[in-house]
């Protein structure tokens, strides 16, 4: 079926109200090609031929050429542009001249590695290197197979975690590799941000100095999504200087993205029927015409629900022929339902982020996003998914009711008109950066002038570890004391500090670790927890032993914490005016009192109940942006309302609310404060990274916060309840359970904000 006629089908149906907010088409595109300048070795030339591949799109003979000059380049194009061919083709041809070569490869799913480990063999089998010399090196990798990979493996395909924790510690085993290490790929760069980004560039770091250690000096090849920075971004990742290939030279066909807005149910409160029920709707309706379709969820339990909605609506024939995909599953389900769906086994799927990496799942008709995936990047990856060859596609955006979401509905010129985000990490952030100090002098004793080298913070960072007895000097260099056994395995690359370890009650096993900076608000008694799809109660917290105690079990709500949060500001780095508005950056230490929770009922949201709670205080220290609010928006917000609080509150949930649209990072990354008279006695709102040490979003946001304050005003005005919703003001997270907030005070101070410092 032709996407114009399914969305004809959905303009007419009788149960149409006005949800398809926006379509846009995009005409089919034909390719533009471009010519090598160098010329490839006999055999790789002949194997591109066997495989039509001959006719290069001109950004992949631009990177080709740059990776054969031994130049690092990034590749930031969109899905389906051709991006892995790029540094497969340079690959091989230099492990084909150098039979000493080696090359790795670093994704950050395990399905990524996998789907590319099929195409890299089938690219250089059987001519240019035997599938012996192409092999994957993670968790799923069998013991009894490891030690042949070390000694024979010329590219080896792995992920962060498998790097940090098994091959640098074990540098010595993987000698004959590093030694002939020619080039390193981290392929969908953009997805190493905010925290894991930040680990990632320590963990590359350390990789280049044992680099430098064997003799090898490798050329560095990073694959993104389009992002505003992804030149910065790689440099900073990998800590050396890039050359930039924009990409999208390739064809596709027909497309069209609809913007679809579910229906108001209750106009006062602004809730809108389940975006999870409408996409499951839409999944059913597609497959049903014959339609390979694929949905995108925001976490493997509501994979897993949309599907069970999909297949209980279907006829039995149909419902057998779709499936859930997530992380969680054993390995060789995962493979099997990739094989299922690319072999056309199976007509729809219903996958996490996961799929929305890359992995090649054949040609697809159509995608679903259930919800704006929190940033542009992976939403037009996302959409990228489908139309990958010369067939019209659709891809279909159901919005939550949250703020982005709901900005996104009512501005779809900003999501059309590309404004894609700029990439943060913060490789310097002390939490962060001294346990990569303890491993990289595990790896190999650190010599001072590595340590300048590494950030201005390291020498002050390696003295704070010679005080807690973890390191020593000996002989000009840095060695770990005695009584440090293996650093690694203490170091969780995707949080920041000490980790709370959360065991299953039943078995007496670990099921995973906690950021310590969240425990208290999903760790604490009662909460309920998602563990690789499965849901479990938290028991019991033991805060001294930093371990949460859970059990296996079955509940259709979900718990949300209740925290109160007093904020300080310690240093002032940078400030400046907008209008009569003094805007400031710098350093604050936070306090949250996790005092209760809240249960609400999947999907419907209904309100279960509160319960108390007796937890210890947290204090962390990271980086904040805050604004004194000037006299003249006070006054508009208290004759509009005459609740300044509840003005300043609603202003600060709808600043949080709409920032991830300018940086990519999540809601939950961030955190505020908004305080009448400030301390200062003068009206403060405080927005901060939720992370200590912060991540750069804080910087983010001091950088754009005049345009925050114009999108936030246009957000809560545009908003169609009356009092304020979950859309405009409120907040899921609120420790002061949303009170007190009045609309039209933010709206009042907003529009103040904007126009004092436009200077209107």
């Amino acid at each position: 079926m032709h996407p114009a006629a399914f969305l004809h089908q959905l303009l007419t149906a009788p149960d149409y109200q006005g949800e398809l907010v926006h379509v846009e088409h995009y005409p089919p595109a034909e390719a533009t090609y471009g010519t090598l300048s160098h010329e490839l070795s006999p055999a790789v030339a002949k194997r591109l031929k066997q495989r039509k591949l001959t006719d290069l799109y001109r950004h992949q003979a631009q990177a080709i050429d740059l990776l054969l000059e031994h130049r690092n380049v990034v590749i930031n194009a969109p899905s389906a542009s051709g991006k892995s061919l790029c540094y497969q083709v340079a690959t091989l041809d230099t492990l084909v001249r150098d039979d000493g070569a080696t090359a790795l490869y670093i994704f950050p799913t395990k399905a990524l590695a996998q789907d590319q480990l099929r195409s890299l063999r089938a690219m250089a089998s059987p001519s240019l290197l035997p599938a012996a010399a192409i092999e994957t090196f993670d968790g799923d990798t069998a013991q009894d197979l490891r030690a042949g990979i070390r000694r024979k493996a010329r590219v080896v395909l792995t992920n962060p975690d498998m790097l940090h924790v098994g091959m640098l510690p074990n540098h010595a085993l993987w000698s004959r590799f590093l030694h002939g290490l020619k080039y390193v790929v981290l392929d969908e760069a953009h997805a190493y941000r905010g925290v894991l980004g930040s680990h990632v560039a320590n963990l590359i770091r350390r990789l280049r100095r044992l680099c430098l250690l064997y003799g090898a000096d490798p050329v560095f090849v990073c694959c993104s999504a389009t992002i505003a920075n992804a030149k910065e971004h790689a440099g900073r990742l990998c800590g050396t200087e890039f050359e930039l290939v924009e990409g999208g030279d390739g064809p596709h066909g027909e497309r069209f993205v609809a913007l679809w807005n579910p229906a108001v149910v209750d106009k006062k409160t602004g809730a809108r029927r389940s975006h999870n029920s409408e996409a499951s709707n839409f999944l059913c309706k597609l497959v049903s015409r014959g339609v390979r379709s694929l949905v995108f969820a925001r976490t493997r339990r509501l994979a897993e629900l949309i599907y069970v909605y999909a297949r209980e609506r279907l006829p039995a024939e149909q419902a057998a022929r779709i499936s859930p995909y997530r992380a969680g599953y054993l390995a060789a389900d995962r493979r099997d339902i990739e094989r299922r769906f690319t072999g056309g086994e199976l007509d729809g799927l219903v996958a996490t982020s996961a799929m929305e990496l890359g992995v090649d799942v054949g040609d697809l008709d159509a995608t679903i996003l259930a919800g704006y995936p929190g940033n542009m990047a992976s939403a037009w990856q996302q959409v990228g998914r489908s139309g990958r060859g010369e067939n019209p596609s659709l891809s279909i955006l159901v919005a939550q009711g949250n703020p982005v979401d709901q900005y996104l509905m009512r501005n779809p010129g900003f999501f059309f008109s590309r404004r894609f985000e700029q990439a943060l990490i913060n490789p310097n952030n002390p939490h962060i950066l001294e346990p990569h100090l303890l491993c990289a002098a595990w790896e190999h004793p650190l010599a001072a002038v590595e340590v300048s080298a590494l950030a201005e913070s390291a020498p002050g960072l390696i003295d704070g570890l010679v005080a807690k007895g973890l390191l020593r000097e000996r002989r000009g260099r840095m060695h770990p004391d005695p009584c440090v056994t293996y650093p690694p395995e203490r170091v969780n690359i995707r949080s920041i500090g000490p980790s709370y370890q959360i065991m299953d009650l039943t078995r007496g096993s670990l099921l995973e670790t906690v950021d310590g900076a969240v425990a208290m608000s999903q760790l604490h008694p009662g909460a309920v927890y998602l563990h690789q799809g499965e849901t479990y109660l938290v028991k019991t917290l033991d805060t001294r032993k930093r371990t949460a105690w859970a059990e296996a079990c079955d509940v259709d709500y979900y718990t949300q914490a209740r925290e109160l949060t007093d904020i300080r500001a310690t240093r002032v780095d940078v400030e400046k005016r907008c209008g009569n508005a003094l805007v400031r950056l710098g350093d604050v230490q936070v306090t949250n009192h996790v005092i209760a929770f809240k249960r609400r009922r999947q999907f419907t949201e209904e309100y279960l109940g509160e319960t108390p709670l007796d937890l210890p205080e947290t204090t962390f220290s990271t980086r904040a942006f805050w604004f004194d609010v000037p006299d003249a928006a006070v006054d508009r917000a208290i004759a509009e309302s005459g609740d300044l609080g509840g003005s300043l509150h609603a202003c600060e949930h709808a600043c949080i609310g709409v920032l991830p649209l300018f940086a990519l990072c999540d809601r939950n990354d961030i955190g505020g404060v908004s305080m009448p008279d400030g301390g200062t006695g003068t009206p403060q709102v405080f927005v901060y990274d939720a992370y200590p040490g912060g991540v750069g979003i804080a910087e983010m946001g001091y950088a754009n916060v005049e345009r925050l304050w114009q999108a936030t005003a246009k957000l809560v005005s545009d908003c169609p309840c009356l009092d304020g919703c979950p859309s405009c003001i409120q907040s899921p997270k609120c420790g002061n359970n949303n009170e007190p907030l009045s609309k039209e005070g933010a709206i009042a101070l907003l529009a103040a904000l904007g126009s004092l410092s436009s200077g209107s």
